[in-house]
């Protein structure tokens, strides 16, 4: 009897040893190639953890094995950008994982303690072990786009959409479980408050204890602690080789899926929603979303073609050039409405006019140098600044989308001239017939004329050429993608300053080598894209010669830049006929507040004088010579909004010259 006890406890021992054998399966020095032995397998060989492919490389992450195409449910890095097919995955002899690329180490995870060993487990979670055995760190609590079943989403975590299919870095959705008990879902880059939610459980009030939740028979739901809060989908989905996930997918809706290792393929069980226009943002700036049997349509406002085809969510920009506010002509001599119906819009209104028509809507959008569109409804006009966003087609709404598009004007004048010379060649012709007789002195005078006429078509080529970059300098911001301005700013190399939510750079655009400055934000701060609507709407609308312009913007995902005037040593050249008082735009300014005198700065011009001197002292803060007197831009954004009182300010070079 003792030796079978003896026996038993033999065995036991045995099996928990060879368990924990296969589960520290990953040992120091082990390593992995994309093209050769390029992943790690759990226990039966479901899941994988290693290299799959992208767009243009490879990735880290864990993939569903054993199916036609890998499927991947967590990915390292999502903001790095994917490597090529001679790196090395590496568990390293001093316990860290590291991608090695062309001589350089790429940190994959980096827990708090070094590494003992590793193990990827049948449950999809990959786990990193300290030398007494201890988890130090786990997939499951990092939850990338995807929830596997026994994994759980806490408050406060958040799941990201990827980019596209072939592309798993960051896209712009996101679904968050809050720490009110709520789950909800956002484009990237908003805040979480209701405007900009598409999707939530209405669970809000529940508490920070609420999870959600995902069984191995396709059971998603949400806990409250023990407490079931709420069904998402039902129990007693088949269990046999099948794999459950949640994920949100590319185009921002959540869904579960049914993967079957028997067929090798795989079914969607349930989805948050049926609308694929829900999600908003789904179509880019500028753009708007349409339903069409199941599929989704996106489509640019008139005067728009879009930013990348192929690529919805960039959105679309301007396919004519913005007159400037300035010209003095009749608006209507550069630009026509053109109406989209049945659709809605994020609504940013400056300007609300009630009891009006569609054509005194229009008319009032088109005399109005600021407005670039207006939203009417209902006898309501809500005149609208571009970019317009969040644009989706309903047949059951009576909203009118009114458009400022551009006349091509310089094409018609073109035409013109075309005509009329068509005219002159003709009646030079009749003029050589009548006069064959004087045949050597009329070729004379007619290459003499072919000469001056072709200098003079030179001439006015070049005169409209040269408008046309002027006019360019004018326009209303226009949209750039994150290629043209990492291409325009060599791989953003020059840095020209850094602020607290983002860094400067110095870029040269278009053929005629234009200097700029790239403003690039910080893409994980919420008061960055703050920061950046706040800039688009003060910059992009103020056109004034002391004043550096907003030129463009780009919204590539969750990517946020701003293209600004360059401005030599921070000061913009005013004015050559200024003398040398003025012509140093500080030192002018300063004196001109210190003596009272600011309407030497606006001259003719009609301004409320009160908000003027307002942002003269908020400028005269900004452009301080010692860093420390200078306001922070949340500071800054305070002063404008009214909330924070301007004090008066010193000499903007008081403090050097003190020295």
């Amino acid at each position: 009897m003792a030796a079978m006890l003896w026996l038993l406890l033999l065995s036991a021992f045995h099996a928990v040893a060879l368990a924990q054998q296969r589960h520290f399966n990953i040992t120091l020095g082990s390593s992995l190639t994309p093209t050769t032995n390029s992943s790690w397998f759990s226990p039966t060989g479901r899941f994988a953890f290693g290299f799959y492919e992208q767009i243009n490389g490879y990735a880290v992450g864990i993939s569903i094995a054993g199916m036609p195409k890998k499927t991947a449910v967590w990915t390292a890095n999502r903001d790095s950008p994917v490597v090529p097919s001679s790196a090395v995955l590496l568990l390293s002899s001093d316990g860290k994982l590291i991608v090695q690329v062309g001589g350089k180490e790429i940190s994959v995870i980096n827990p708090a303690q070094d590494i003992a060993s590793a193990s990827m487990l049948d449950t999809g979670n990959f786990v990193l072990y300290n030398s007494d055995h201890i988890i130090i760190w786990q997939s499951f609590d990092n939850p990338t786009n995807t929830i596997l079943p026994g994994q759980h989403l806490s408050a406060e975590q958040e799941l990201f959409s990827s980019a596209s299919d072939a592309d798993d870095s960051f896209g712009i959705f996101r679904l968050k479980m809050q720490d009110d008990g709520n789950l909800v879902q956002y484009p990237v880059q908003t805040t979480d408050t209701s405007p900009y939610a598409y999707y939530a459980t209405s669970t809000d009030g529940a508490g920070n204890n609420v999870t959600l939740n995902l069984d191995d028979d396709g059971h998603l739901y949400m806990l409250n602690s023990t407490i079931s809060l709420k069904n998402l989908t039902d129990r007693g989905h088949p269990r046999e080789r099948t794999i459950y996930l949640m994920k949100i997918d590319v185009d921002g809706i959540f869904r579960v899926y049914s993967h079957s290792l028997n067929q090798q393929n795989s079914s969607v069980i349930w989805s948050s929603t049926d609308d694929r226009c829900a999600p908003k943002g789904l179509c880019g700036l500028n753009g708007f979303c349409t339903n069409l049997d199941d599929q989704v349509k996106c489509s640019c406002l008139p005067g728009f073609d879009f930013v990348m085809p192929g690529n919805w969510s960039a959105g679309c920009e301007r396919n004519f050039t913005a007159q400037t506010c300035r010209l003095k002509e009749k608006t209507s001599k550069y630009y026509a409405m053109k109406t989209v119906g049945n659709t809605k819009w994020e609504d940013i209104s400056y300007s609300v006019l009630d009891k009006t028509t569609k054509e005194d809507c229009e008319q009032a959008c088109l005399q109005d140098c600021n407005c670039e569109a207006a939203l009417f409804k209902d006898t309501e006009c809500r005149k609208q600044r571009l970019p317009l966003r969040f644009g989706r087609r309903v047949m059951t709404d009576s909203n009118l989308a009114l458009v400022k598009v551009g006349i091509n004007v310089v094409a018609e004048e073109g035409l013109s001239h075309q005509i009329e010379e068509t005219k002159g060649k003709k009646l030079r012709i009749d003029i050589l017939i009548a006069s064959i007789t004087l045949a050597a002195f009329a070729l004379l005078v007619l290459g003499i004329s072919g000469f001056l006429i072709h200098r003079n078509q030179v001439w006015t080529y070049k005169k409209i050429q040269d408008r046309s970059v002027q006019l360019y300098e004018d326009v209303a911001p226009r949209a750039f993608s994150y290629a043209q301005l990492e291409q325009a700013t060599s791989g953003f190399k020059e840095e020209l300053g850094r602020g607290a939510f983002g860094t400067v750079f110095k870029g040269i655009l278009g053929e005629d080598q234009k200097v700029v400055a790239v403003k690039r934000l910080d893409r994980e701060l919420v008061e960055g894209e703050t920061e950046f609507q706040t800039e688009m709407k003060i910059i992009g609308r103020t056109h004034h010669r002391n004043l550096v312009r907003l030129l463009g913007y780009c919204l590539d995902g969750s990517r946020r830049l701003l293209v600004f005037e360059y401005m030599s040593n921070g000061r913009k050249c005013v004015d050559w006929s200024l003398d040398e008082n003025e012509s140093i735009l500080e030192h002018w300014v300063y004196s001109c507040f210190e003596a009272g005198e600011l309407g030497k700065l606006v001259r003719d011009e009609e301004v409320d004088r009160r908000q003027f001197e307002r942002m003269v002292k908020l400028s005269i803060w900004c452009i301080q010579d010692e860093p420390s007197l200078r306001p922070s831009m949340k500071k800054v954004l305070l002063m404008l909004e009214g909330t924070v009182d301007i004090p008066v300010p010193p000499s903007p070079t008081s403090f050097l010259s003190a020295i």
